[in-house]
């Protein structure tokens, strides 16, 4: 009876994963990006967000059967798509135990399983997941550890450690590596900033995608919810034509199959 603390669980997604998803938002995180859409996943403790004027109870704690009940009740459209179960957050392997065993359980029911990290753990718990991971959607922010600590709180050594180990175990396994980068204005939103990125990823060999994904501020409210201060608020979404312009940097950096969005 393996349990786990969640924030949120999504049914019908076409993001994080292949086909029609079921996406479970495990809380906790080690890093504290200043774009954060889900703010209220960075604490592992059970908190109050005050929604519409109403106070709301953000984190409960579920067995791995509970939510497998509901994993289950759309087999029929992963079936048909090509879809399944992902985890993400948070950083989804902050909570090591649970993730493994949400992930084996699935695995073991013919469910198609990703993952959406960032890697910033001891390789052990990742390789531990390995196994019963179809696909994982890394983040990468920025190769450039000063900034990325300055933006985020931690360096990216051990995130880049950990891309070279997973890619090197992709070669002789059947998980499908994709590298995921967000478009952050003032932090990465230049082709000097991106290209590298895409080159990191043409080096590993075993990437299949590398998906840009550009800034919102969807998640700006949540922090007024939590009492907390938006850093990002100045910040403009890049245009179509910027998107496009670093699109261009990162396939000319790298021969992986990149994109906009996914």
């Amino acid at each position: 009876m393996t349990a786990g603390r969640i924030f949120d669980i999504q049914r019908f997604s076409i993001h994080d994963g292949n086909g029609i998803r079921t996406i479970v938002f495990l809380k906790g995180c080690v890093l504290r990006c200043r774009w954060c859409c889900n703010p209220e996943s960075q604490a592992y403790d059970i908190q109050k967000m005050l929604v519409d004027g109403e106070e709301k109870i953000i984190g409960r704690d579920m067995t791995v059967t509970e939510i497998m009940e509901i994993v289950e009740k759309d087999r029929l459209y992963y079936r048909r798509s090509g879809g399944g179960l992902t985890l993400s957050g948070g950083e989804s392997l902050c909570q090591p135990d649970f993730a493994l065993a949400l992930l084996k359980n699935a695995n073991e029911r013919g469910i198609h399983t990703a993952i959406e990290s960032m890697g910033l753990v001891e390789y052990r718990h990742i390789e531990n997941i390995l196994p019963y991971v179809n696909q994982f959607l890394l983040d990468i922010k920025h190769m450039n550890p000063v900034k990325h600590q300055a933006f985020t709180g931690k360096t990216n050594q051990l995130i880049l450690e950990n891309a070279r180990k997973m890619a090197a175990y992709c070669k002789y396994a059947r998980t499908e590596l994709s590298i995921r980068v967000p478009v952050i204005p003032g932090f990465n939103d230049t082709a000097a900033e991106i290209a590298p990125i895409a080159h990191f990823a043409g080096e590993l060999k075993t990437v299949k995608k590398l998906h840009l994904l550009p800034y919102h501020r969807l998640g700006q409210d949540k922090y007024q919810a939590l009492g907390r201060e938006y850093q990002m608020k100045k910040a403009v979404p890049p245009t179509d034509a910027l998107m496009q312009e670093l699109l261009l940097a990162a396939r000319q950096a790298s021969l992986v199959d990149c994109q906009i969005g996914g």
